[in-house]
């Protein structure tokens, strides 16, 4: 009875914990909250000082006894007291911090996740104030998402590059049939152009510099209009500040590495893949999600590597947010699709 009142006062969601922003989805609200998942801590404590969009302004700016710290790495918790702080800072901020409601959580976790760190989101989340805590693969609540019928008998593709993970999977009958999980994403075309910038230029850019030049001339395959743009940074040589032009086609090649290996993650999950699924997927095509669907030219960079139709999500950054908030309203839904969770 007492737990049945709970639930009554609780607004469940759903949570897309992910490397680069985490989204927050409550039922029958849909995506509430969209922030970085970053914390701004005491040097040498756990003390948080700020959370999400206020720390990322702090992203390699702040003074020696202020560090702002990316909790998540590689689609993973990297640091468990921190994430449990930033959990509960946005689980306050979307039930306008009221302490007492302990809602259902759904969380998206990445399909190559280890027990130890499903233990770790387990445990983050009933530290945080959940009452369930239920875990669903990303790729699957990213084909949920963005609306791919994951029930039928018929191959479901979905290639969904976030922030740590790139995630590839093939879907049948409320299951994985093939999944492959990569830790090359988002961060990782950022770390390729701020590499390239030292090879080529030497020159030292910081993360958000290499996220902005990514966003505004970063692509997959050669565009009609090439661009070009000037790039703040330090000289490595004489150790000052530096402005150089970079075209985007010289971005283009810096990002051609980590995009092989996407490519490649691609490739053996269609060569994993049923002949009656693969059958299924001349027509169907696959979908791409997620962040890295946002770079120019992905879609037909896949298309002419696998010779299948692309299609991209309507908008790849809420699918996976969505496909939680989905399964929040069809309770028998979500117990068939999740993993073995704190129930």
């Amino acid at each position: 009875m007492i737990s049945k009142i709970i639930g009554a006062f609780s607004s469940d969601i759903g949570i897309d914990l992910g490397t680069a922003n985490t989204l927050v989805y409550v039922r029958d609200h849909g995506i509430v909250l969209r922030e970085p998942s970053v914390v701004a801590v005491k040097s040498g404590t756990n003390l948080v000082l700020a959370v999400g969009d206020d720390a990322k302004r702090m992203l390699g700016r702040t003074p020696g006894n202020i560090v702002a710290v990316r909790p998540l790495r590689d689609g993973v918790i990297a640091d468990y007291e921190v994430t449990e702080a930033m959990l509960r800072h946005f689980i306050r901020k979307v039930h306008n911090r009221r302490n007492w409601i302990r809602p259902r959580i759904v969380i998206a976790v990445p399909s190559g996740i280890t027990e130890v760190e499903k233990r770790a989101v387990n445990e983050s989340a009933a530290a945080a104030g959940a009452r369930e805590v239920y875990l669903i693969e990303e790729p699957m609540a990213a084909a949920i998402g963005v609306g791919l019928p994951v029930q039928e008998a018929a191959a479901n593709m979905i290639v969904d590059i976030g922030g740590g993970t790139t995630e590839v999977a093939i879907i049948s009958l409320y299951g994985l049939v093939y999944s492959r999980s990569v830790r090359v994403a988002g961060d990782e075309l950022d770390e390729a152009i701020i590499q390239y910038m030292k090879r080529a230029y030497n020159l030292m850019i910081g993360e958000r510099t290499a996220e902005e030049i990514k966003i505004r001339m970063g692509s997959a395959f050669p565009q009609a209009k090439e661009t070009t743009v000037e790039v703040k940074g330090r000289d490595l040589v004489a150790g000052l500040p530096k402005t150089i032009k970079v075209t985007s086609s010289e971005i283009r090649e810096a990002l051609t590495d980590p995009l092989n290996i996407i490519i490649e993650s691609i490739r053996v999950t269609l060569e994993r893949c049923p002949p009656e699924l693969s059958a299924d997927l001349v027509d169907r095509g696959l979908m791409i999600a997620g962040g890295g669907a946002l770079l120019k030219g992905i879609d037909k960079l896949i298309s002419e590597e696998t010779g299948l139709p692309v299609h991209i999500a309507d908008d790849p950054l809420s699918a996976v947010a969505e496909g939680t908030g989905k399964l929040l309203d069809e309770i028998d839904f979500l117990k068939k699709v999740s993993q073995p969770g704190r129930h």
